[in-house]
């Protein structure tokens, strides 16, 4: 009975040499460690249409700013709005001392007395036409004067906006320091746009955008161009792109902080799927690894473009159709075979 144990436990280490790994398994190498070919995930570089927008920051400005106040200086007798308040064009902000102009008022009534007595002596031929004449430019003069004592006694809004500052109290004595009021104009509001020169023959006027702001989370807004400076900033290499928005409910407010999207349309493209972008360690170089007919993979440096959901536009580096992996890249190195899941 021992004899045949000890046959059996011989024949036994005589198969270990050569007996097959068992199933599942692949090759061992030398160390002992199991041989596995990496299996990979691919995808195909596809050409594809992609989007040329950009967004740019702006500040929101008013689209006019008056500051009212008269040509000379005066006592403050009536100030009838606050800072916040709406105005209208036309509508009486204040009013100055009348003293002047209700002098003026009776200089005028008193040259058109005596401008109508002197055109009757006229028809008369009572007078001479030149002592008529002289008689009408004194009145014009007096008119004149009146006319823009009245506009600087009763200060108007030149047009309909928000008042944002108030300088003086009613009773004060008007300096010319400061303007009385500051009203500005916010229907609509306006933006100048810093866009990137490389941009300059994309962009027109008449073009729309779309500009969101800080201050109103989840709302978007549509501004047209109206204007584009013709010079460019040497420092930034931009240039002025003037958006105006309509803005009729009063939201947007100057001063707010923007970022506005222009659309310079769409070109064709390499497109590849992000996840097959790798970026090096230590520098902004990205690295695709591309499929051989003979399932080895090569390491390819592209040139990326924008980043859009989940792909990623490929300037060069790529052809259309190539296969790059998605998957699986850990521990490779150019050169190695895969096998791609399929």
């Amino acid at each position: 009975m021992g004899l045949a144990l000890c046959a059996l436990a011989l024949a036994a280490c005589g198969r270990g040499q050569d007996a097959p790994a068992p199933a599942g398994q692949g090759p061992m190498d030398p160390m002992g460690m199991e041989d596995r070919t990496p299996v990979v995930s691919v995808a195909a570089a596809t050409r594809q249409k992609v989007a040329r927008d950009a967004v740019y920051s702006a500040t929101v400005q008013a689209n006019v700013v008056n500051h009212i106040a008269p040509q000379t200086g005066g006592r403050i007798v009536k100030l009838n709005v606050e800072v916040g308040d709406f105005v209208s064009a036309g509508q009486v902000l204040a009013e100055m001392d009348r003293l002047q102009m209700e002098q003026a008022e009776l200089r005028l009534r008193n040259d058109k007395t005596e401008l109508d007595r002197v055109k009757q002596l006229l028809d008369q031929g009572g007078v001479a036409q030149s002592d008529y004449e002289a008689l009408e430019l004194a009145y014009n003069v007096a008119k004149s004067t009146y006319d823009n004592l009245v506009e600087n006694t009763v200060l108007r809004a030149p047009v309909g906006g928000v008042v944002s500052a108030r300088n003086y109290d009613r009773g004060d004595l008007f300096t010319m320091g400061q303007p009385i009021y500051t009203v500005q104009q916010i229907t609509p509001v306006k933006l100048l746009v810093p866009i990137s020169e490389t941009e300059y023959t994309r962009v027109k006027r008449g073009d729309k955008v779309s500009l969101t702001a800080d201050a109103l989370p989840g709302k978007t807004y549509t501004g047209t161009v109206v204007r584009l400076y013709p010079t460019m900033d040497a420092a930034s290499h931009t240039f002025s792109a003037e958006v105006r928005v309509p803005n009729s409910n009063r939201e947007l407010r100057p001063g707010m902080y923007a970022r506005v999207t222009v659309d310079f349309g769409a070109s064709e493209s390499i497109v590849v799927p992000d996840a097959a972008v790798l970026k090096q360690q230590g520098s902004g170089q990205r690295t695709v690894f591309v499929l051989g007919p003979d399932d080895t993979v090569s390491i390819r440096m592209v040139e990326v473009g924008r980043h859009f959901g989940t792909n990623y536009e490929i300037l060069s580096g790529l052809e259309e159709g190539e296969q790059v992996l998605t998957g699986g890249h850990a521990n490779l190195r150019s050169g190695d075979k895969v096998e791609v899941r399929r």
